[in-house]
């Protein structure tokens, strides 16, 4: 039979798998961003609430005020970030906005030296140089050479991809005040609050139409959020901090293949250096590697 450590490996590829193809789904809806949030929200809800009973986590005991309060902060914020990432995959691409949006750890590393007083090394602020450095070369070179909506889509893909990235680390930054908390119940917050933001900003008077519409925005909402969430956490409770931050990295790799395969986009060499820098210089926080000695150390640090 299938060990445990095997069987969290396997849930934890599942769920980077899943979440890599996120991209292609968002496109392939033709629906604007707002929609496709509160859609995914919406069809989240009942996956989650599901997630929670099994788990036995819907108990008004695991809340109080401030709880309930961070985690509908944390809502807000990982909403923001739906909004603003599937904004930028139209015009900086899947690949570059997903690449881009992995800058994440170095502002949760940012957001904790501001409001945790958290002290940052200096192994850290080193590869945060490296990787705000691979951003301005995939930056540069992607405008130089435009792209389907011109440079100046190109960057403001590229702004609204760190944006995105900035929310996220909010809503991290909101988990890491609600240890104990089952995060599958936070995450039922989280959508629930969605639903509750973008209800009265969802088009209404144009639903989608076609069978094939309803299918992505069903799928995004019970596979890339209910199915992702339940491999993800199940992971987390059979794997090492460090395998799982190693294996969350599968999610861009899968996403430049799918963009690739899918929508043809190809990154330049330019890109794929300064994305390079990026998934690297992040891999390297995660594993608590000094780039100023070859021996690294013996405890690997948590994913921000």
């Amino acid at each position: 039979m299938t060990g445990p450590h095997t069987r969290g490996i396997l849930e934890m590829t599942a769920a980077m798998v899943v979440s890599g193809t996120i991209g292609w789904f968002v496109v392939t809806s033709g629906e604007p961003p707002v929609d496709v949030v509160f859609w995914r929200c919406l069809f989240a809800l009942p996956a989650l609430v599901a997630i929670c009973l099994a788990g036995g986590h819907l108990r008004v005991s695991l809340l109080d005020r401030r709880k309930l309060m961070l985690a509908v902060g944390g809502g807000v914020a990982l909403v923001l970030n739906w909004l603003a990432l599937f904004s930028a995959y139209p015009l900086a691409s899947i690949s570059v906005a997903t690449i881009v949006y992995n800058v994440q750890p170095f502002l949760l590393v940012g957001l904790g030296l501001a409001f945790l007083n958290e002290p940052i090394s200096r192994d850290r602020l080193a590869w945060l140089a490296v990787a705000f450095a691979g951003t301005a070369v995939m930056t540069l070179g992607g405008a130089q050479i435009g792209s389907p909506t011109g440079a100046g889509g190109y960057l403001l893909g590229i702004f609204l991809s760190l944006a995105a990235a900035f929310f996220y680390a909010l809503a991290a930054l909101a988990a890491r005040k609600l240890r104990g908390t089952p995060p599958q119940l936070i995450a039922l917050i989280q959508v629930a609050t969605g639903v509750l933001m973008l209800a009265p900003l969802a088009d209404w008077d144009t639903l989608p139409t076609g069978l094939g519409t309803w299918s992505v925005l069903v799928t995004l909402g019970f596979v890339h959020t209910g199915l992702m969430y339940a491999l993800l956490y199940g992971a987390i409770q059979k794997l090492p901090v460090a395998l799982t931050g190693t294996l969350s990295f599968l999610y861009p790799v899968v996403a430049v293949a799918v963009d690739l395969f899918a929508f043809g986009h190809v990154l330049t060499l330019t890109q794929a250096i300064g994305g390079g820098a990026i998934l690297f210089a992040a891999i390297a926080t995660t594993l608590n590697w000094s780039p100023f000695q070859l021996k690294t150390p013996a405890a690997p640090g948590d994913r921000p």
